[in-house]
């Protein structure tokens, strides 16, 4: 909003040609939903105490979490408000994939809103149907899919993506692409709900995997004006030119921003837990930030520690299952396999913390392998 309103008004006041610069605007963005979240945290922690909104802690975790049971929880909503406001205040709303996700971000907030809801209200620890849950993933995961297939940034790369570490190299999905899409789309909107179990670690986990996608995005479509040519950053680090995928840093921003304001109430120990209200929007759009800037092969690496949650669970499900109640670890996911190994719950966040920056650097760094 104030990219349009501002930037061309450049000619009557000087500083205002800032607002043409995607840096400026994300680095604005990011700022804003942290000072949002920091002012109005302690407002909705005591709204959501006075309306008894309170976690609902399942039998099969560790013993040690019964005694949060109770703490505020939905804080999710105030990410998602914090980083919505930084988005459409800096970023180009002429952007379809910006408009694309926000859609991502509200529509998906809303199903986590209502989990919560049932999950606090309805009494039932789970919340909604599991079935019932993954088909409104799926369908807004779809609507995403076809969307990007139908409106393209660019109609020869409409299926395509980057190969990491080899230059040159492309793959076009062809007929997969809608299907890889909403696997994603689902699948990390999932890892992100699974390792949001202790205090601290989904939001800590979320602020660097976002920070490499803004790096990423601001690289796919990055276009640099000098006085005499332009150079496309993509061309020079060899990946492909997307048009408008730099307003996706923007995006990105915004969010690392508000989860990093979060973490101010929710490191251990938690004054507010962000629900799925938070983790499955905040998921889905991590998901769709990789699809965008077509570095959707380094999701898994850039958000590696959210891959092995969800593994984990997949592989002691099967093991459990195959085996007749055999178990591969002590419990799933795996930071409550940690926390029973003896690791203090701040030890554990800390640690999954400095893997996720590792494979998020490694992630960055295979742009000057190639």
């Amino acid at each position: 909003m104030l990219y349009h309103l501002l930037a061309p008004l450049q000619n009557v006041f000087g500083p205002f040609r800032l607002f043409r610069y995607v840096t400026f605007r994300a680095a604005m963005a990011g700022a804003l939903a942290i000072v949002l979240v920091l002012l109005l945290g302690p407002v909705l922690i005591r709204l959501v105490r006075r309306l008894q909104i309170g976690q609902n802690v399942r039998e099969e975790v560790p013993e040690r979490h019964r005694e949060k049971a109770g703490t505020p929880t939905m804080g999710g909503a105030l990410i998602l408000a914090s980083a919505l406001s930084g988005i459409v205040l800096f970023a180009d709303l002429g952007n379809a994939r910006v408009l694309i996700g926000l859609g991502v971000l509200v529509a998906l907030g809303l199903l986590g809103m209502w989990d919560d809801y049932v999950k606090v209200r309805g009494g039932r620890a789970r919340g909604v149907n599991k079935r019932t849950k993954l088909l409104f993933q799926f369908l807004v995961a779809a609507g995403v899919a076809a969307l990007l297939y139908r409106f393209p940034a660019d109609p020869n790369l409409r299926t395509c993506t980057n190969l990491p570490v080899f230059e040159k190299v492309i793959i076009d999905f062809r007929w997969f692409y809608i299907p890889l899409v909403m696997l994603l789309i689902v699948g990390f909107s999932n890892a992100v709900n699974l390792a949001d179990g202790l205090d601290g670690l989904a939001p800590s986990l979320l602020v660097i995997s976002f920070g490499g996608y803004a790096v990423l995005a601001y690289v796919a479509g990055a276009l640099l004006t000098f006085s005499s040519y332009q150079l496309k950053l993509s061309e020079y680090l060899r990946v492909l030119f997307v048009p408008g995928a730099g307003e996706m840093t923007v995006y990105c921003l915004a969010v690392a921003g508000a989860c990093l304001g979060f973490l101010w109430f929710n490191a251990y120990p938690a004054q507010i837990f962000m629900g799925d209200t938070g983790s499955l929007p905040l998921g889905g759009a991590l998901a769709y930030a990789a699809v965008v800037c077509k570095q959707e092969l380094l999701l898994p690496l850039v958000g590696g520690v959210f891959v092995l949650e969800a593994v984990s669970v997949i592989l002691q499900v099967g093991y459990f299952r195959a085996t007749r109640g055999g178990r591969l670890f002590r419990m799933a996911p795996v930071h409550h396999h940690f926390e029973l190994l003896g690791w203090a719950e701040p030890k554990v966040v800390t640690r999954f913390t400095i893997v996720a920056a590792l494979l998020a650097m490694l992630a960055v760094a295979t742009l000057k392998v190639r």
